[in-house]
């Protein structure tokens, strides 16, 4: 089959782990989005690759069951929340299949039962962090531009997916509860009526970058404005109409960005009122959050998640542990109490001073951070030095653990490994490693991020 070829009648039998519904024809895997399995549509062929086919849907034939009514009004577009069109139970059934899946197949090692993914007691509003973006040429939607009429081309939301210049602005956003959609609302609305120049990003050129708006379960709120060059005038007006109107935000920040492209991780964020960082909470933990300071983005959930980290490691009094990709501490001062010693390792410097911090908030004694690639500073000379853990808490980015640091847990021989993964394919590639050495004896996948086809996995790793 070639590009523009329709296949009359195509059944969705299976979901793929980037959300995409699953067909086969003629032996050919065929990759539609926004279906369900269950569906049976009529599909065109826009895309064709070496070991399969995209396509889009032009007619249902038939809808699975499985099917739901999309509640936000960008589905489709925005591509935030891909499986808003599966009913929960279905998207809690699938991503448990994608964790047994890439585990079994990838890692090929003998598997205890797999625990019922845990699911979200909140399936909307839990995100505590969105970034949005300021263009001066939003996109259209088809009905727009069927209209005729003349539209305003400003727009405040997220990017198109795989076009990185084409802004959607955004009514409503179903992922983090207010004030973020009312203060997002707001700065657009005012910007207007102020003639406040939105950014081009192709031409680089214009005023108003990015709004960052970060909330937490202390009813903290913070926002930090991205602006393309300094104006005192301009960024007091915005600033002062924020603080005047929202007396909720309780950090109020910008940044003066003109680079040609929106992180800021290297630049100054200066204060504009309230104070340099929210409080989250989480337990009987606070945690320090400033504007450039990593934290799972489902406090709540992120909360399970760390229960069962902490019930899988078992920690002793008298055990060393060490925390790898500790990022801000979060894990390592969780686990603290329980434990003799915590070292945590992180690449990112700024968010080893925020793990000292939040140790020292908590009143917490015996962690200790450091930070450096792992690859690199997680070797003999750093072990003989801080000394051998009893046990490893593991919870690396999404391309998983550096071969080096795979092959080296596997040398360490510790009692026991808790490895926490975004992702389940690259966490079962490490484990196929890691299970010459330990035997896998728990695994608990947990839903961080309803609506999404992502997914957390928890397992624990006992010495053969």
């Amino acid at each position: 089959m070639k590009k523009g070829d329709v296949i009359e009648s195509l059944e969705i039998i299976d979901i793929s782990s980037e959300g995409k519904g699953v067909g086969r024809i003629e032996g050919q895997v065929v990759f539609v989005k926004e279906t369900v399995p269950g569906d049976v549509v009529r599909v065109k062929v826009n895309g064709k690759k070496k070991k399969f086919l995209e396509a889009y849907t032009e007619e249902f034939h038939l809808k699975s069951k499985e099917r739901t009514e999309p509640f936000c009004e960008h589905f489709g577009l925005c591509g935030g929340c891909k499986w808003q069109h599966m009913d929960y139970e279905a998207q809690l059934k699938y991503k448990q299949g994608h964790v047994e899946g890439n585990l079994k197949k990838i890692s090929g090692l003998a598997l205890p039962e797999i625990q019922p993914i845990l699911r979200s007691e909140k399936t909307s509003f839990y995100r505590n962090k969105l970034e949005f973006t300021f263009s001066n040429f939003r996109w259209l939607t088809k009905e727009e531009i069927d209209s005729g009429e003349e539209h305003v081309r400003t727009g405040l939301g997220f990017h198109i997916p795989k076009q990185f210049s084409k802004i959607i602005n955004v009514n409503k956003c179903h992922l983090q509860s207010d004030p973020s959609n009312e203060i997002r609302l707001a700065v657009k609305d005012y910007s207007d009526k102020h003639g406040i120049p939105f950014f081009d990003v192709k031409k680089q050129e214009g005023f108003l970058r990015n709004l960052v708006i970060r909330t937490a379960t202390t009813g903290d709120v913070m926002v930090i404005l991205q602006v393309f060059y300094r104006d005192r005038e301009l960024i007091d007006s915005l600033m002062n109409f924020l603080k005047r109107d929202f007396p909720q935000i309780t950090s109020l920040m910008y940044v003066v960005n003109e680079k040609g492209n929106d992180t800021f991780s290297d630049l100054e964020v200066e204060l504009f009122a309230g104070n340099g960082h929210i409080m989250e909470q989480m337990g009987d933990l606070k945690f320090k959050i400033g504007p450039k300071s990593f934290y799972q983005t489902n406090s709540e959930q992120a909360h399970e998640l760390y229960k069962i980290a902490a019930d899988f490691a078992n920690i002793q009094k008298s055990e060393l542990v060490y925390d790898l990709y500790t990022g801000t501490g979060t894990i390592a001062n969780f686990v603290a109490r329980s434990a003799k010693k915590v070292v945590g390792i992180e690449y990112v410097e700024d968010a080893i001073k925020d793990a000292f911090v939040n140790s020292e908030l908590n009143g917490i004694d015996n962690t200790d951070f450091y930070a450096g690639d792992m690859k690199d500073l997680l070797a003999n000379e750093f072990i003989n030095q801080h000394g051998k853990p009893d046990v490893i808490i593991t919870d690396p980015p999404r391309a998983g653990m550096h071969p080096r640091v795979t092959q080296l847990l596997a040398e360490l021989k510790v009692d026991r490994i808790v490895y926490v993964s975004c992702n389940p394919a690259t966490q079962a590639r490490d484990l196929e490693v890691l299970g010459e050495v330990y035997d896998v004896v728990k695994i608990q996948p947990v839903d961080m991020f309803p609506q999404t086809q992502h997914v957390e996995n928890v397992v624990l790793l006992k010495l053969k």
